[in-house]
């Protein structure tokens, strides 16, 4: 990618969490936004309401991501509005809790689609504009710790995000050569609604077995994808970041709880 900042964005699940607080650093760079929403279009409405506030322009679609493979083409579709693509973040994304004794069929192949085949075809879909217009881009895939980590309760969950993990590696060697970078980023605990967590100042969540000492709030996740996409990360491509303040370093420190 030239060393131009990007001009316009696309960012799945943007109505709320780690999706809003992205479109909004994308838009304090300078893009253009392209919004997505599955439960609730006024929270979509507010991110686009923000991002115009910005002075940037935002356009906004309904979409629901396990009506496969139709359903990425809201990537064209928002492509086509704002006149191109050079960003994309694949944040859209649903878990479910339940050992793997337990979890049914259905359930298994619902976080999946959702969570990798999804972030696969409009991943597809925007590197593809990206070829065809030759200037490069950034894709960003928001994985989580369970990318690297298991989790007891969340095979299906951390299937999907360790094979998004890989595919953003393999994404990121095939698309070198269009000056595409691919990188994932890999939070932890998130003051988010899909934590539980609404509206929660996460300084007021205390957390002993995080490092840091409480959750993450979503700005700070979508501050590191915003850098992604910015001019000074153009040499960074296939990494996964890891942005869960030193939780997944507590492994290391023997009885740190007991």
């Amino acid at each position: 990618m030239s060393a131009s900042a990007p001009r316009i964005a696309i960012v799945t699940g943007s109505e709320s969490g780690i999706g809003r607080a992205t479109a909004v650093a994308l838009a304090e760079a300078g893009c253009d936004l392209g919004i997505t929403w599955y439960r609730e279009r006024e929270d979509a409405e507010a991110t686009a309401a923000e991002v115009r506030a910005l002075g940037r322009r935002a356009e906004v679609r309904h979409v629901d991501l396990t009506q496969l493979p139709q359903a990425a083409d809201v990537v064209d579709e928002l492509a086509e509005a704002l006149g191109g693509v050079d960003v994309l973040v694949n944040d859209a994304g649903t878990g479910h809790a339940s050992t793997v004794l337990d979890t049914d069929f259905a359930t298994w192949r619902e976080v999946l689609a959702t969570d990798l085949d999804a972030a696969f075809l409009c991943l597809q879909r925007a590197a593809r504009r990206m070829v065809a217009a030759g200037r490069g881009g950034r894709i960003v895939n928001v994985t989580s710790v369970h990318e690297h980590q298991p989790r007891v309760g969340a095979a299906a969950y951390c299937a999907a995000k360790g094979g998004l993990g890989l595919l953003t590696r393999v994404a990121a060697i095939e698309l070198a050569e269009h000056g595409i970078t691919v990188n994932a980023v890999a939070p932890g605990e998130i003051s988010t609604p899909m934590t539980g967590q609404h509206h929660q100042d996460p300084r007021e969540n205390e957390r002993r077995w995080i490092p840091a000492g409480r959750p993450g709030h979503a700005r700070e996740i979508g501050e590191w994808i915003a850098f992604l996409a910015s001019p000074g990360a153009r040499y960074a491509t296939g990494g996964s970041y890891v942005v869960d303040g030193g939780l997944t370093l507590m492994a290391a420190i023997p009885n740190q709880l007991g």
